[in-house]
């Protein structure tokens, strides 16, 4: 793929904030909130399997996150990651409305829409995946 210098860039920017952001999420659930704490939360959310999902959930937002801040399997990820939110946009906060004020809907949209972009555009040209699977013979390319 011939991506330009614009194209690099605004697709490394989109990778690092994104992936700062979920690893944020994700660290939050862990040490602010606690998993017993999040699994209640979600719980009380009604999240089906509460007490399975909030560490994964934890676990890929902060995992998740750091890989997409250094682009590594960022297709992958990303699309974990919108699963992810859709899961938060369905269950949780869609009856709430648009707004994140009100516990809408807008950020995990936005989030969505933002992984669900690099799951389509891939890493860019400063990352780990391209570094690893760019070139053109590789059986795994499509990562890069």
């Amino acid at each position: 793929m011939n991506q330009s210098r614009l194209t690099t860039v605004a697709l490394t920017v989109l990778r690092v904030i994104l992936g700062f952001l979920f690893a944020a999420h994700g660290w939050q659930k862990f040490n602010e909130w606690t998993i017993a704490g999040t699994q209640a939360s979600f719980a009380k959310m009604g999240v089906p399997a509460s007490d399975i999902m909030a560490p994964a959930v934890a676990v890929l937002e902060l995992a998740g996150g750091a890989a997409l801040i250094l682009g590594i399997l960022t297709r992958v990820v990303a699309a974990l990651l919108v699963l992810d939110m859709l899961g938060a946009l369905f269950l949780v906060h869609a009856p709430a409305g648009v707004f994140a004020a009100n516990g809408g809907y807008e950020l995990v949209l936005l989030l969505a829409a933002a992984a669900f972009t690099l799951a389509l555009a891939g890493p860019g040209r400063l990352s780990v995946d391209r570094a690893l699977f760019g070139r053109r013979t590789s059986r795994l390319a499509v990562l890069a």
